[in-house]
């Protein structure tokens, strides 16, 4: 049975799935949820969605419901927050939890990353962003969106992907046992990728990674371009991290583990292994917050 008192709540809402942890006042583990993209960009009203779906489960596990939600001081971190004003509508368009703090995905990444103290994190994932906390500053880098931004992220690497299947189609690039895959998955003709496109979110692109990436490690020179040229990105923001004044970076997101093999040796170099992740650093958000003045 759950004690009485606070709980609190760490959300990672990205851009392909969202994950939330629940604990109690001693940092007792109470319950996991996740559920689909969380991203604003989507909406309010789909991210709400989705961050409620995970607390649920999260509550269940608890043998909770929510009319715990006002006990609860929820920590959220949101891909497609880039400022104060963002924040400031999540919080606004909030259900009735107790307390609630929102930041983006990459600061609450860098809190669970480094405990709280400063450090520098790249996230790689769905979209990418680096972020570094030097002297209690916080510098964000990149981050910025798909449309714009998110360099050597999976949503970029599967553009990329089907920008190559069809270049090859057309006679215009390299064709290989790669872009047929892809132009095979996306329908066959142009038209079908067109058709695909028109719906497609980041998400979307973003499943085309692993079939990238299998196809990189089996020697495929066009699958293999593209994943060198995603490692160049990470090499960009590891140099420019350094150059805020990071001493070590630590690699997080679901792209982390499988790009790590491909980096070079002076990168690996300053690489640091997370203490926490994403939701452990939420979950300090919401204590962080709970407890100012």
């Amino acid at each position: 049975m759950v004690a009485d008192g606070n709980l609190y709540l760490g959300v990672d809402g990205g851009g392909t799935g969202c994950r939330v942890r629940l604990v109690d006042s001693a940092g007792r583990h109470l319950g996991d949820g996740k559920a689909g993209a969380a991203n604003i960009r989507l909406g309010l009203d789909v991210s709400w969605g989705q961050i409620l779906q995970a607390t649920d489960q999260a509550l269940a596990a608890a043998g909770l419901d929510r009319e715990a939600l006002p006990r609860i001081h929820a920590g959220l971190g949101l891909a497609g927050i880039t400022g104060p004003g963002e924040a400031a509508r999540v919080i606004a368009s909030a259900p009735p939890f107790g307390g609630i703090a929102a930041e983006t995905d990459a600061h609450t990444a860098c809190l669970g990353a480094f405990g709280g103290r400063d450090g520098a994190i790249l996230i790689l994932g769905t979209g990418s962003a680096g972020y570094a906390r030097v002297g209690g500053v916080s510098h964000p880098i990149g981050g910025w969106g798909f449309e714009i931004s998110d360099d050597g992220s999976g949503a970029q690497i599967g553009r990329e992907a089907v920008r190559a299947a069809v270049r090859a189609y057309d006679g215009l690039g390299p064709a290989s046992d790669f872009t047929r895959a892809v132009m095979v998955r996306l329908g066959g003709h142009p038209p079908d990728v067109v058709a695909w496109v028109n719906d497609a979110r980041p998400g979307d692109y973003g499943s085309l990674s692993p079939m990238t990436f299998n196809h990189a490690t089996a020697g495929d020179p066009v699958a293999m371009t593209l994943v060198r040229q995603a490692v160049g990105h990470v090499d960009t923001f590891v140099d420019r991290l350094m150059a805020l004044g990071a001493g070590r970076i630590a690699l997080m997101g679901g792209l982390a583990g499988v790009l790590e093999p491909w980096l070079s040796p002076r990168i690996l170099a300053v690489l640091a292994k997370p203490e926490g992740d994403a939701m452990d650093g939420a979950v300090l958000l919401a204590r962080r917050r709970s407890a100012a003045p």
